[in-house]
């Protein structure tokens, strides 16, 4: 499933300045949230905006989620991150589910070459995990 929308001036703005090498592979992940927020039960509409100067997605509508915000290192070669609220237990989660498969940031986002294949169906996992982490606290509550 391919979802197209369309995207403010800000943020193509945000996307246009990130390096060349990091701008396609973090654009595919602008699709796979919303892709992966669309086949999420309970997520809903996703709210497109900046954070930090940097695209970032919320679940306002349902606030079944918490924010994922997209960014580059300031490593170099800059590396893709998906930034996370450093107060949830996401990062804790997904070490433990995928400590194979990404390379993290302290307790604050996930890293990728963006020179290496994106692992799709984890990254889907991750991104629905994000979306719907108040949603899963509160019934686990």
């Amino acid at each position: 499933m391919t979802v197209d929308l369309p995207m403010s001036p800000n943020v193509a703005a945000a996307f246009d300045a990130f390096p060349p090498s990091a701008r396609e592979r973090l654009v595919e992940l602008r699709a796979l949230i919303f892709e992966t927020a669309a086949a999420t039960p309970g997520v809903g509409p996703l709210t497109e905006t900046l954070k930090w100067g940097e695209p970032a997605y919320l679940t306002e509508a349902t606030r079944s989620g918490s924010t994922i915000r997209l960014g580059v290192t300031r490593s170099d070669p800059p590396r893709c991150a998906v930034y996370l609220n450093c107060k949830t237990t996401l990062v804790e989660e997904y070490r433990a589910a995928f400590a194979d498969v990404f390379d993290y940031e302290g307790n604050r986002a996930v890293l990728l070459d963006p020179a290496s294949a994106l692992p799709r169906q984890a990254m889907a996992q991750v991104v629905a995990m994000a979306l719907t982490y108040h949603h899963r606290k509160r019934n686990a509550a």
